[in-house]
């Protein structure tokens, strides 16, 4: 194998593995603002977890995370704005990298 395919190969498997990663990241981010949803709702032990692979199940709807919004802002209704949605997200999401990089 040439050096041209050795980088070819390392760099179609960096691609899989950053793909991998992110859609981890994403799904964790999922479970951690169902979590926080679910605790504005009102819902703890059990009732909180299903909430939360709720809002996981939800973002197989369509691409990227508007789906996820959606569920969010239509189950949450006045206790949360757009804004505050959206800002947990992203802090979510960088929670939840976080936490992957840990366990690697």
């Amino acid at each position: 194998m040439s050096t041209f395919d050795d980088r070819e190969n390392a760099f179609e498997n960096k691609f899989a593995h950053d793909a991998e990663m992110q859609f981890k990241a994403e799904a964790r981010r999922n479970k951690l603002v169902g979590l926080w949803a679910a605790e504005l709702l009102g819902k703890s032990g059990d009732d909180a977890e299903a909430y939360a692979r709720e809002v996981v199940k939800a973002d197989f709807e369509e691409a990227g995370h508007e789906d996820v919004y959606r569920k969010l802002a239509g189950d949450l209704g006045d206790k949360a704005d757009e804004a505050t949605i959206r800002a947990k997200m992203a802090e979510c999401l960088k929670e939840a990298k976080a936490q992957i990089v840990s366990e690697v």
